[in-house]
């Protein structure tokens, strides 16, 4: 654990997100949260297929977001306050989770992230599996779909047909079912790069959450860093050496860095590093 902390420690070195002022009156708030809401009534989710989730299932998950009743959804609402909070202030809207290797529970933290997002009425959530190596979020979820991820790869389907609603106002998931080889020149292809883009600019309101591959495992991560606005980071407690930390954090570019999630710890508070 103190090898751990130690290692989170020189995430303080990364030079500070500077809060902008604004100069700008009242009347261009108020002028922007109409314009929110307008899009939000305009957003139609009827071309999406609603997939319910089973609630037995997601605790089995450890996805807790969704029932409102577990107390440990108030931890990520909290995360997702301080998520947002820097987001909004660059106009980010573009989030890459990752880990140092494998195991560290960073799908788990994507999929509660999402929901809590979504929970938000002035917010919308995408969530996309990017790990191509090994995709869980479906498994995670506990559905399968006849056209995902996969299929748009392979240009079979469009964004529209591999989208779907989990029975979440606000939220949708673009699952992958299967692994895809050569992955790292898949995820650096145009048609990534078109689908990171439509994803993120249609709509002000959403955040584009994408489920990342450990970055010490390969270097599809890398190929998409460059590409999203942010990076949250999860690290699982016991699970990584301090070497593999600050390796993950040298590969991260620190500008985008929001902060460390320190998963499986056992502490009451602050499970959170910023």
């Amino acid at each position: 654990m103190e090898k751990i902390k130690e290692a989170l420690a020189k995430a303080k070195s990364l030079k500070p997100i500077v809060r902008k002022q604004s100069n700008e009156p009242a009347v261009a708030s108020q002028k922007s949260l109409s314009n929110v809401e307008n899009e939000l009534g305009a957003i139609d989710y009827s071309n999406s297929p609603v997939l319910k989730l089973d609630q037995a299932h997601l605790e089995k998950s450890l996805i807790v977001t969704n029932h409102k009743g577990d107390a440990n959804s108030a931890v990520f609402d909290s995360l997702r306050t301080q998520v947002l909070q820097k987001m909004e202030e660059h106009n980010w809207r573009t989030l890459a989770i990752v880990s140092p290797t494998p195991e560290s529970g960073k799908t788990v933290v994507s999929i509660n992230l999402a929901i809590s997002i979504a929970h938000l009425p002035q917010k919308t959530a995408v969530l996309v599996d990017f790990d191509l190596r090994r995709p869980r979020v479906a498994n995670y979820l506990g559905i399968h779909v006849q056209k995902s991820m996969n299929e748009y790869l392979l240009g079979q389907a469009n964004v529209e047909e591999v989208i779907f609603n989990p029975g979440i106002p606000r939220l949708v998931v673009i699952p992958t079912m299967r692994p895809v080889s050569k992955s790292a020149e898949t995820l650096s292809s145009n048609k990534v790069a078109t689908l990171i883009q439509e994803l993120r600019d249609r709509y002000k309101s959403r955040i584009v959450i994408f489920d990342l591959p450990p970055i010490l495992n390969a270097d599809d991560a890398m190929v998409i860093l460059p590409q999203v606005d942010c990076v949250l980071m999860v690290v699982a407690n016991g699970m990584s050496k301090q070497s593999e930390i600050e390796d993950t954090l040298y590969h991260v570019p620190k500008e985008k860095l929001l902060g460390v999630v320190l998963n499986k710890a056992e502490v009451e508070a602050n499970l959170y590093y910023y």
